[in-house]
């Protein structure tokens, strides 16, 4: 089957503070991660959020990573 053109795509954002200070890999918490979804001809670039990340224990920007 081919893929489908779906106008709405699932993507994930991750916390660019965690990964810009790399957060020990032997934390409990290790990198705050979301789940959302976006119209693609809506926002054709990539997403970027504020969210609460748990490691941080504060609202930063999340970005838009690829799957």
């Amino acid at each position: 089957m081919a893929k489908s053109k779906d106008i709405r795509v699932t993507v994930i954002l991750e916390c660019t503070s965690c990964v810009r200070n790399s957060v020990n890999k032997e934390s409990k918490k290790g990198i705050s991660r979301y789940i959302t979804q976006k119209n693609r001809h809506n926002t054709p670039s990539r997403l970027e959020l504020r969210k609460f990340c748990p490691s941080c224990c504060k609202h930063t920007i999340h970005g838009e990573i690829k799957k």
